[in-house]
């Protein structure tokens, strides 16, 4: 016996049970669009230059974070994370260091992003 009436509409139940989904997640803190988009830049060009070779995204409650590694087994070689709660205070972008060191924080990704952002510099 099943519990859905025939004439309920199968993609109406999986909007609902999507927005239900999307409601439990919505707490979380994310990246947004122009922000991945200058962190995979500069992951790319890192994946190029051979520096890098893999990452990960995690969305917390209380912050997001991009962790860099250099091989899938290590730590993360750095991690770029998000903090809202340190936005009026000291910054919520930060870029930590696998030994746990805070290289550089700031308001402003772009800034913080230069603390690992290595330019070709002309010999």
């Amino acid at each position: 016996m099943s519990l859905m009436s025939e004439d309920a509409d199968p993609s109406e139940q999986r909007a609902v049970a999507r927005s239900a989904a999307a409601s439990s997640q919505g707490n979380r803190v994310t990246f947004n669009r122009l922000e991945l988009h200058r962190i995979l830049n500069l992951y790319g060009r890192m994946v190029a230059d051979g520096e890098w070779r893999d990452y990960a995204i995690d969305f917390l409650k209380d912050r997001a974070v991009f962790s860099v590694y250099r091989r899938a087994s290590e730590v993360p070689l750095y991690r770029i994370e998000k903090d809202p709660r340190l936005a009026r205070k000291q910054g919520m972008y930060s870029v930590i260091s696998a030994t746990g060191l805070i290289l550089r924080r700031g308001h402003e990704l772009e800034r913080v992003l230069l603390a690992i952002d290595r330019k070709l510099a002309v010999v």
